[in-house]
């Protein structure tokens, strides 16, 4: 049986401003098309929070400074194994998104409309147990 590569480390942040939550829709596989939280791999020798705020910054634009660990999230697929550290984030300054690198799109979504995007696998899960979400679809 021939299996996804070795596990890929990455890290996701979890921007929450006036009620609404910064999101990316992917633009690659293997989440094309789906809504994830704005994050990517760790590049070796970065310090975890430090590849938070890149990725972050990378991919929208916004800046932020990496707050607690909220939780872990495995996605394993035919092709991919994705170990992802998910941490809140505070904002320095509030911003429009503008989408970069391997998102299409990012924009902040009200709170109560998150549930009903297509979301990839697990987030929406992550941020009800965390409480970031009062309801999943």
């Amino acid at each position: 049986m021939i299996g996804p590569a070795a596990p890929v480390l990455g890290v996701s942040a979890v921007v929450v401003d006036a009620d609404e939550l910064l999101l990316v829709q992917r633009a690659r596989s293997p989440f094309a098309g789906l809504w994830s939280l704005p994050g990517g791999r760790v590049e070796a020798g970065e310090v975890l929070a430090e590849a938070v705020v890149r990725e972050l910054a990378e991919e929208t634009g916004v800046e932020g400074a990496c707050g607690e660990l909220l939780g872990v999230a495995e996605v394993i697929g035919d092709d991919h194994h994705h170990v992802v550290l998910v941490h809140r984030v505070s904002l320095l300054a509030r911003s429009e998104p503008v989408a970069g690198d391997d998102a299409a799109v990012a924009r902040w979504v009200p709170l109560g409309d998150v549930a009903e995007l297509a979301l990839a696998d697990g987030i929406a899960e992550l941020l009800y147990e965390r409480g970031v979400i009062t309801t999943i679809s």
